[in-house]
């Protein structure tokens, strides 16, 4: 090897570790890719392998003065925020669905039944966990993994490295998207929901009618059966409102790429 080609191979090592930084910071804030049963290693080979020919495309340079400066850290700094908020905007996507399980586990009276979500490490509850596995499995379905790989690729053309810094109006609609996932974990529990809350009023008007009824006895079991049946016959509409949403969070994710 020539000697004078150990700079060329070190810069070009230089633009690979900075092209692996936007991915890798949308791998670890969204879905599937974020999940802490993902090995760290096999983050940073897709990182890499998304991050080179992004690279390559997007005719990247280093900063005059190297990375340890003022521009280089500017540089690292606006790759790091627009990658976290592609990734961020997808996990927003997926936390309507476990806010639904949540809601819908509250109103079946099993809130204190919790697991430990495998995506995100923290205990859920199980119908929360239910939701979430479906909105992964719709997620993986409509191949949003790869979409999510093909919007940081064109990222790099509508924010080349150096100017990757969101507008103002982009964080604006990420702060108006993360407002409506609230509303959007309530409809998709509103069919299971509002009805469990009926099935507790009529526990309730029995009560009254009867003091002598024992509601703890007859009303936990009747509330987890009517929950079970109607998850059973609300899933599908509950997956195709998760599936709009999840389409949206992907508009989202176009919207803060600059796409």
């Amino acid at each position: 090897m020539n000697p004078a080609d150990i700079p060329n191979i070190e810069a070009m090592l230089q633009l690979w570790m900075l092209g692996m930084i936007r991915p890798g910071a949308a791998f670890i804030a969204a879905p599937v890719f974020g999940a802490s049963n993902v090995p760290v290693q096999l983050r940073l080979v897709i990182a890499l392998a998304v991050g080179v020919p992004a690279v390559a495309a997007s005719g990247m340079t280093l900063p005059a003065e190297g990375i340890v400066s003022v521009p280089g850290f500017l540089l690292v700094i606006g790759e790091v925020i627009i990658g976290v908020s592609i990734g961020f905007v997808l996990q927003m996507g997926l936390a309507a669905a476990l806010l639904a399980g949540e809601a819908i586990s509250n109103a079946m009276g099993l809130g204190f039944a919790s697991m430990v979500d495998p995506l995100s490490g923290a205990s859920s509850s199980a119908i929360g966990q239910f939701l979430s596995m479906l909105a992964v499995a719709l997620f993986l379905a409509a191949d949003g993994h790869l979409v999510l790989i093909g919007i940081i690729v064109d990222s790099y053309v509508a924010l080349p490295p150096g100017n990757a810094f969101p507008s103002f109006d982009a964080i604006g609609r990420l702060l108006r998207f993360g407002s409506l996932m609230f509303a959007a974990g309530l409809t998709i529990a509103m069919p299971v929901g509002f009805v469990l809350i009926l099935v507790q009023v009529i526990m309730g008007v029995i009560g009254r009618s009867a003091p002598a009824l024992n509601l703890f006895a007859v009303g936990i079991p009747a509330t987890l059966l009517a929950g079970i049946v109607l998850l059973g016959v609300a899933t599908p509409a509950m997956a195709e409102a998760i599936a709009r949403i999840l389409s949206d969070a992907l508009d989202a994710a176009r919207m803060m790429a600059g796409i």
